[in-house]
């Protein structure tokens, strides 16, 4: 696939997201109107989607109509988009800007914004537990919800932004940065493909060449956000540019170089790329989406 028909494909990606997620958010009840408008805020706010992108360029590979695939990339969304509530109070990393707006806690209040966060974070479950399955599909929800708790929880997402907090302001090993970002970037990443995986089947053997395409696109897409805190511009990030270097925060470019860290997604790229060339599928989505990984420029 070239990469003009991926970024075709990618937005389409997320025009479906973005209308499924709208509809869910619409369908709340107004029994607490502000909660419900810092929700929307949050999670409406133009991201990139690549989880749910992600999550249905796997779906599509194994076969899973669109339409099966929207509660899962739903559920995602909501996830990422809670962390990203949290991540930006003051507590936390204290950031005032997100997607190139003004972030959550900054409109609503931060006790608001944590409700928002909390909301959403409950909403991805709820989402999932409400899918129903056709006569002759499996029934595979627990698996899918215990996917998505594991991958954002103590052993994913939440357990990388502890030691994430942890390591600001020291000086951390090569090894220690990538458990960190394999934690709170790559985790869910990893369910974006486990979960579509799970509800087609797939053989073991296929599901271990998904994880470690899943590994290196993960890592590789932290690398490429390390470079872009330095390269690119506050408009086109969306966010502050440098915020990691004023956080004293240990990045790929402060270990390795800002030339090594090019030449680190380079190899990711290369081992993903091994990992899909072992799976008996069309692939060409899924490489194109690794190559869009470290080509995008915010």
């Amino acid at each position: 696939m070239t990469q003009e028909a991926w970024l075709e494909q990618f937005g389409l990606y997320q025009q479906r997201v973005n209308g499924a997620l709208e509809q869910y958010i619409a369908r709340l009840p107004d029994v607490a109107p502000k909660l419900k408008e810092a929700m929307g805020y949050a999670v409406l706010n133009g991201g990139k989607r690549v989880r749910p992108a992600l999550l249905y360029a796997c779906g599509d590979m194994l076969g899973i109509p669109s339409e099966r695939l929207d509660g899962p990339a739903v559920a995602l969304e909501c996830i990422h988009s809670y962390s990203l509530i949290h991540d930006d109070l003051p507590s936390m990393d204290n950031d005032e800007l997100r997607r190139g707006k003004p972030t959550c806690h900054v409109v609503f209040g931060e006790a608001m914004a944590i409700l928002a966060g909390d909301a959403l974070q409950a909403m991805a479950f709820e989402v999932l537990s409400n899918m129903t399955f056709a006569n002759g599909q499996r029934d595979c929800r627990a698996e899918m919800m215990a996917i998505l708790a594991r991958s954002s929880g103590y052993l994913g997402m939440c357990g990388g932004q502890a030691l994430d907090l942890a390591a600001t302001d020291k000086a951390i090993t090569l090894t220690e940065l990538e458990v960190l970002h394999n934690s709170k970037t790559g985790a869910l990443l990893q369910a974006a493909l486990l979960m579509p995986a799970t509800m087609a089947g797939i053989k073991t053997a296929e599901l271990e060449q998904l994880s470690a395409y899943a590994a290196a696109i993960g890592l590789a897409f932290q690398v490429q956000d390390d470079i872009l805190d330095i390269t690119a511009d506050t408009q086109t990030l969306g966010k502050p540019q440098g915020s990691d270097v004023l956080l004293n925060k240990s990045t790929y470019p402060s270990l390795l170089g800002l030339d090594g860290a090019r030449t680190l997604t380079e190899k990711l790229y290369q081992e993903a790329l091994q990992a899909l060339n072992a799976l008996p599928y069309n692939t060409s989505s899924l490489a194109s989406f690794a190559d869009y990984i470290i080509h995008r420029n915010h």
